[in-house]
């Protein structure tokens, strides 16, 4: 068990001494981008941490969801239970914010 209070100075050494390196990254945002969407993180913290042959990376800072648009899986979706155009059913699902039961009802309602 460590003491309660470890020096800075101390702790970089310690973790010199077990294999650990780790670099502060001055980074201006993080973009994670997933199929859908993607997770932005302004005003990060980046750590990159290298041990026993593995990078990794610590992100802290104030995450949003930024949406990629509407897939077009989605529209066609939409235009195969609608008969409407492309134009059309992508404007229902934007309109929709996505919701492809809510775009087809909206078309044929």
């Amino acid at each position: 068990m460590m003491p309660g209070k470890i020096n800075p100075k101390q702790m970089q050494r310690m973790m010199k001494q077990m294999g650990i390196q780790n670099e502060e990254l001055d980074a201006e945002e993080v973009i994670i981008k997933l199929r859908d969407r993607e997770l932005v993180i302004s005003n990060p913290q980046v750590t990159k941490v290298q041990m026993q042959g593995t990078v990794t990376f610590q992100i802290l800072g104030d995450a949003q969801e930024r949406t990629l648009g509407i897939p077009q899986e989605d529209i066609k979706m939409v235009m195969d239970a609608t008969g409407k155009s492309q134009d059309e059913s992508k404007q229902a699902l934007e309109e929709t914010d996505g919701d492809i039961a809510e775009a087809i009802e909206k078309l044929t309602g």
